[in-house]
């Protein structure tokens, strides 16, 4: 089974911690890590599915994306066309508030559902593809929430998670975050920013994530994981190991920083180099490396059998999914359309 790393709560806390850890950080939390809805937001997004899968992506008629955030996957496949109707799942109220305003502001529509991935309110067989972005290193019981994915997922339909932290890739991360938090200080009188008020910053943000990433992958892991729960055509895959050091780095120096002092310079530098490291480590590294030295892994599986149509078994105990309430239920209509402005800003997990 995974390793879960250190953390001193429950399963049940751990659910807890991460609705409130991410509710905090909703307000900003496209400008932390650079989410894009634009032309290279739909770029990057795009080339996460087609490597994970091994193959350019298709269309999907039904989709539901696990720990959606602000809409970063969802959104961008939206407008890229790739998704017909899409449903987005998330623990966290604040996450779902922020993606609804963005699905407005970009004139998409999308359902939007509170919902623990070990637990899902949905019907059985309900969508064509399930799959999330840095989501399942969060998750307390990995085995149960696959099991989940599984149920909801109609026959030959595809699971696809990325971005999640590789065993090796989390050990590596720690050397740029140790040596950027000793030159923070250093950094921040070189470009001008004063310390971030309140908790020391990135010291602050490291002791609050302890208890909400609970999981570093081996690739081996992932794969046994959507095995056991009867997925097959598994793939596993690494991305991003110099793009990630740089990206960790600068995240570290930004986050001990007053984010309205950090220049412009820097973050376009960031940024910009972020990208070009991402493009070497995808030329260079990506097809020549095992996937467990890469930062992030990323899995894709089919479950058994010809795509058919929904079926009518409900979930026990859910006698309506969540969407076919509306309690359950929360469209963001067009308001108007547009694209948010490329933000200068490093890696995201």
């Amino acid at each position: 089974m995974v390793r879960c790393m250190p953390a001193a709560l429950t399963a049940e806390q751990i659910r807890e911690a991460n609705a409130r850890y991410h509710d905090v950080a909703a307000g900003d939390y496209d400008f932390k890590w650079g989410i894009d809805f634009g032309v290279t937001g739909r770029g990057q997004v795009i080339a996460k599915l087609h490597k994970a899968l091994g193959h350019p992506p298709g269309r999907f008629a039904r989709s539901l994306e696990i720990g959606a955030g602000t809409g970063y996957f969802t959104l961008n496949m939206l407008r890229a066309g790739m998704i017909g109707r899409a449903t987005c799942g998330d623990i966290s109220p604040g996450m779902l508030y922020t993606l609804r305003a963005n699905a407005r502001r970009l004139g998409l529509e999308v359902e939007t559902v509170r919902a623990d991935a070990e637990c899902l309110p949905f019907n059985d067989a309900s969508f064509d593809l399930v799959f999330g972005h840095a989501v399942l290193h969060h998750i307390p019981d990995l085995a149960r929430a696959f099991a989940e994915f599984e149920r909801v997922l109609a026959p030959g339909g595809t699971v696809l998670f990325a971005g999640e932290p590789s065993r090796y890739g989390d050990r590596l991360s720690m050397l740029p975050k140790r040596l950027a938090g000793a030159i923070a200080p250093l950094w921040r009188r070189a470009v001008g920013a004063g310390a971030a008020l309140g908790a020391r910053g990135a010291a602050s943000d490291a002791a609050l994530e302890r208890f909400v990433d609970v999981h570093a992958f081996a690739p081996g892991e992932l794969r046994r994981a959507a095995q056991q729960a009867g997925l097959g055509d598994v793939r596993v895959a690494g991305e991003e190991l110099l793009a990630n050091l740089f990206g960790w780095a600068n995240r570290t120096l930004e986050a001990s920083a007053d984010p309205g002092q950090v220049p412009w310079l820097w973050r376009q530098y960031a940024y910009h180099g972020y990208l070009l490291l991402q493009a070497l480590d995808r030329a260079l590294l990506e097809a020549r490396l095992p996937a467990a030295v890469f930062y992030n892994l990323m899995i894709s599986a089919r479950k058994p059998g010809a795509i058919a149509v929904r079926s009518a078994r409900r979930r026990p105990g859910n006698p309506r999914s969540a969407g076919d309430t509306r309690a359950g239920r929360s469209a963001a209509r067009t308001g108007r359309a547009g694209e948010r402005p490329s933000a200068a800003r490093s890696s995201r997990r």
